[in-house]
Parts: structure tokens; sequence; C-alpha cells
């Protein structure tokens, strides 16, 4: 499924002041793009040794990803936005254009610039109305909570990874709210606990907290890279989230971050 709105108008997320020198956002029409979810699994698939593996050789075993032009369309478009935040261009196309824009990101600005940029593309890729439309009619309930995992796992898959919706206790029943990623795309691929943060966790959980009206804990776990998506449930303070403990991969690509090394260098992979 594909649905394409023209975005007429963008509103400013009140989570973090925006410094000054940041560059000016371009605004150009963008299209907010879903796909559906590929109809079997068979597009993605993990390079498999006959031999046993350890823990590095687990973390570093590339998952492949077969994107469809469905996927290829919602990936442009969102690094486009991400871009268009930065004011830094890159000529890479696919998911590799997403990462290289996260990095730029990661690179050349400072932690709280990064969060308020990714919100700001978060912001013009997906139309204000059509959200605001989806928080009047599905505000906070059990029916909202599993809707939005559901609709996680169908089409989001292209940007997260494989996914299922896992069951969990909330108010004291039981609810299919929890989104367990298996192994995030996106962290596999910047190969960086920081970037996983900073550039996704902080800024998802704020866009769809202020956009959606529902609160949700994204729980990251860097021993095996999976994550899960925990609808319903306000996330720690980060002073006391296990996410900002952690240290990061030995091999981490951002390690040497001008403005904001990573917090979580040391990781003995």
């Amino acid at each position: 499924m594909e649905a394409k709105f023209l975005s007429s108008n963008r509103s400013n997320i009140s989570s973090v002041p925006l410094p000054r020198h940041l560059p000016k956002l371009h605004h150009l029409p963008v299209l907010a793009v879903l796909t559906r979810r590929p109809e079997n699994i068979t597009g993605v698939r993990e390079k498999l040794s006959s031999k046993p593996v350890d823990n590095i050789a687990e973390l570093t075993r590339k998952t492949v990803y077969n994107d469809n032009w469905f996927d290829q369309l919602a990936i442009n478009h969102l690094s486009r936005s991400v871009q268009a935040a930065t004011g830094f261009r890159n000529s890479k196309t696919g998911y590799e254009s997403l990462v290289q824009a996260a990095m730029d990101a990661s690179q050349k600005f400072n932690l709280i610039q990064q969060r308020e940029l990714v919100l700001q593309a978060l912001d013009s890729a997906f139309p204000r109305s059509i959200l605001h439309l989806i928080k009047t009619v599905l505000p906070q309930s059990k029916f909202a909570r599993e809707f939005f995992a559901a609709f996680t796992t169908f089409f989001f898959i292209w940007l997260i990874g494989p996914c299922e919706v896992r069951e969990s206790e909330l108010n004291g029943g039981k609810e299919k709210n929890v989104v367990h990623i298996k192994k995030c795309r996106f962290l596999e691929e910047t190969n960086c606990a920081g970037m996983c943060t900073n550039l996704c966790k902080v800024p998802s959980q704020t866009f769809i907290k202020h956009s959606l009206g529902m609160p949700v804990n994204m729980v990251p776990n860097f021993d095996d890279m999976s994550c899960e998506m925990i609808f319903g449930q306000e996330p720690p303070m980060s002073t006391e989230d296990p996410a900002f403990n952690q240290p990061c991969y030995k091999l981490c690509n951002t390690s040497t971050h001008p403005f904001f090394p990573c917090m979580h260098t040391g990781r003995d992979l």
C-alpha cells in the first residue's frame, strides 16, 4: 500500500530549543510514503556460516535486504528529509543514502542539534494534518496501542528490519503492544550505540508522543542488536535509562566524533 500526501503544513516540535546557527530547513514539497509489508520475508536474509559463531561473528554477520521499489521510495524520501534538515547532501541511494545522512548529522552537529534535526526531518516527512487526524481518532487506549504496534510491523520493515508483535502486561492486563525487532537495520548499518540513542531512540520517542499522543519506550539490546518498542509506556529519564549507560561497540563508526565523542566507547566485543 502506498499513500502520497503533499506536505503543506509543518509545525515546530517543542522538545529541545533549536540553536540559532543550525542550517535553514529548505521548505520543499515532500511526500510521505508508507510501504506495504512484504508478502513473505524472503526478501530479507542473512549470510550464514557453516561454522559455529561467537558473539563477534554474530554481530558482524551482515543482513542482506532486497528492497522492492516501494521500500526504495520510502527510504529515499526519509533520506532526503534528513538531508534537507542538516543541509548536507549526498549522492548515494537507498539505505546507504539514509545512513550517510545520519552519519553527517552525527559528525557535524552536537548532541542537542542531532536530536532536533531528526525531529525536523520527521516533521517534514509526515504531513501534520494526517498525524493530527490519527491523534484525534486514536486516543490513548488498548486498541490504539495494539494498532500502532501492528501498523509498525506492516509498514516499517524497510526502516527497522523484520519485526513482530509481542504481548506484555500493562495496567493490570495483557496487550499486544510491543514490537520486537529481531536485528535493527539502522543499528546494524551504523554500528554505533550513540547514533542509535541520539538519532533514533530519543527523537522517535519524542516525535511519536507529540505527533500521535502515544508514549513509546524504545529499548535497544546492544548485545544482539535487537530492540523493543513498547507502546503506552513512558520512557525513563536519560539519566536512568540503561541504554545511555552502555559502552559502544569496539568498531564504532563515530568514536572520533569532533563535537560529541560517542558516549558508548570502550565496549569490548
